[in-house]
């Protein structure tokens, strides 16, 4: 399925079907977006990145695409919150599909997130969403 510029209008951070909106926006679209968007493949490299993630995080694209996510990109999500649950559902053949809240704590200060860990089945794009405080 082709990606498109146009942005759903309901293409929240808690729209029910979200992995399927992120699937098909292109990158541009997926840019304007108000929260972070980190799309990764079966062996954790990150295959989609926007730029709101990128100025917040303060991690370019390039550093980021094409790296493992979870020993490279963000080792502060290396456990069992997130990355084990990523494992854990594909593991059982399941979609996993839950928000949590989480302190980011990587070349930052603490910060507190939601993270929502989106992995559709069948899907070969997995997530991680951030949403900030406003």
């Amino acid at each position: 399925m082709p990606h498109t510029d146009a942005l759903p209008a309901v293409c929240s951070f808690a729209a029910t079907d979200l992995a399927a909106q992120l699937a098909r926006l292109s990158e541009s679209a997926l840019d304007g977006l108000d929260f972070g968007v980190i799309g990764f493949d079966a062996a954790t490299v990150v295959t989609r990145y926007n730029a709101f993630e990128s100025n917040a995080a303060g991690l370019t694209a390039n550093r980021v695409l094409g790296q493992p996510l979870f020993t490279v990109v963000a080792p502060c999500m290396n456990n069992f919150m997130v990355a084990q649950r990523f494992e854990d559902a594909f593991d059982a053949g399941e979609a996993l599909d839950v928000t949590i809240d989480y302190v980011l704590t990587l070349r930052m200060r603490p910060i507190k997130v939601a993270l929502r860990l989106l992995a559709p089945s069948g899907s070969a794009v997995r997530y991680v969403l951030v949403r900030r405080a406003q």
